[in-house]
């Protein structure tokens, strides 16, 4: 999943409006941020095999320490427990805790059985969205409009610009979820380690997001 992560981190502003954008875009996207990094130093493993998914053609055929349900639970405590340290803000603590665990939830929604339960589990789960493009298209699109609405909603901006801004953010994001269903497959790991270290970009973007879209700054 790629657009439903980010409608996520949109929707949680409600739950936690002290947390800036970026912070909840961090914590959303925080497995696949983490993911690259272990690509490049080879902690991790994936390999280009086309039309194992109708979706992908990406197998996460080992990845335990980013994408493990044990994994995931660690990342989130870790995640939500520096918030409170920096913000001794309980429910600002709590929100990015749980969002950096939807992101696994999502995954085992829409990827094949690739998810580990455990580091050194071989037992691996997922419910397969991903065999299905339409049915993968549509719920993308459902999570994410629905979190754009929330955050537009809960987050009014005081100047035009951020609006304008937001909703390139928004169009950005489309145009690469998009790009990456029906253009050609990456060439070798390195390039997907790249592109997604790429990411880092859009949590910059979503503190910048934030300023033009809140009277006072907030805490984190």
């Amino acid at each position: 999943m790629f657009l439903g992560h980010y409608g996520a981190a949109l929707a949680a502003k409600k739950a936690a409006p002290a947390l800036p954008l970026g912070t909840l875009i961090m914590a959303s996207q925080l497995m696949d941020l983490l993911w690259p990094l272990l690509l490049l130093f080879h902690a991790e493993h994936v390999r280009i095999a086309p039309g194992i998914t109708a979706v992908t053609p990406l197998d996460f055929y080992d990845y335990p320490w980013s994408h493990s349900l044990t994994g995931s639970l660690l990342l989130s405590v870790l995640f939500g427990g520096g918030i409170y340290l920096l913000s001794k803000n309980p429910r600002s603590s709590a929100a990015g805790g749980v969002l950096v665990f939807s992101h696994w939830v999502l995954d085992f929604v829409t990827h094949r059985p690739d998810l580990p339960l455990t580091f050194g589990s071989g037992t691996k789960v997922g419910l397969g969205l991903w065999n299905s493009l339409p049915g993968t298209i549509v719920l993308e699109l459902l999570v994410f409009l629905a979190g754009f609405a929330v955050y537009f909603a809960s987050v009014p901006a005081n100047r035009r610009k951020g609006t304008v801004e937001f909703t390139a953010f928004a169009a950005v994001l489309a145009g690469i979820y998009f790009a990456s269903l029906f253009g050609p497959p990456p060439e070798n790991s390195l390039e997907i380690a790249v592109a997604g270290n790429a990411a880092w970009i859009f949590v910059i973007w979503g503190y910048r997001l934030d300023r033009p879209r809140r009277k006072k700054p907030a805490r984190l």
